[in-house]
């Protein structure tokens, strides 16, 4: 890694980019001590995968927790079936479910 100030870079900006392109990361900073990272393409995507990856582990996480506190619901590939028939109402499960969590439907009125 090598730190530079930012009038470095643009005297001989291609010499730069060709070590940022070899794999070399370059900070570059200004006069009040704050910094950018320059990277190659390759170091940027795998660090977007790196982030990609943590927030579906969080995502995950947070199910688990919500299977381990009994906040889900399972259904078989049948109700999953039926629930897509434009015609589909609400079964006493996915009620109580509702109801138990507090879970109130938006735009739609339920006639008893």
């Amino acid at each position: 890694m090598l730190a530079v100030k930012y009038t470095d870079i643009g005297h001989d900006f291609k010499k730069w980019c060709d070590r940022i392109i070899d794999g070399e990361t370059v900070v570059v900073s200004n006069p009040k001590n704050e910094s950018i990272y320059m990277i190659n393409e390759s170091e940027y995507k795998a660090f977007q995968k790196a982030k990609q990856n943590a927030e579906y582990f969080a995502m995950l996480n947070k199910s688990e927790e919500q299977l381990q506190r009994g906040e889900t619901i399972t259904f078989t590939f049948e109700e999953l079936k039926e629930m897509e028939l434009e015609d589909w109402k609400p079964t006493e499960k996915v009620l109580e479910f509702e109801q138990k969590h507090g879970i109130q439907r938006r735009g739609v009125i339920e006639n008893g």
